[in-house]
């Protein structure tokens, strides 16, 4: 009885210190979980040309909605869900938020 307490507690324990990440980019500056803020880093960003996997690394809290990806009506007003135009090589070139 005691070990099965024991286990019930270091599990909910490791679920609590879970939620507790912060997410981190590959230039190991911190992924702000509301989406978008620094609007002149990111449009550098997009300037790159960058490809959905490399998006979704450097904001991977924001809703990258690939075309053909279906999406609710719902308005987003803290640029968490952006909307790529894409060149013929599967390149993000352009885009915005709704």
């Amino acid at each position: 009885m005691r070990t099965r307490l024991l286990a019930l507690s270091v599990l909910g324990i490791a679920v609590a210190l879970g939620g507790c990440h912060h997410g981190a980019r590959p230039d190991g500056s911190s992924a702000d979980k509301k989406g978008v803020v620094d609007m002149a880093a990111f449009e550098s960003f997009i300037a790159t040309h960058p490809t959905p996997d490399e998006f979704k690394k450097m904001y991977p809290h924001v809703q990258l909605m690939l075309p053909g990806m279906m999406s609710t009506m719902e308005m987003r007003y803290d640029n968490s869900r952006f909307f790529p135009q894409m060149d013929k090589d599967g390149r993000i070139v352009g885009g915005d938020f709704h």
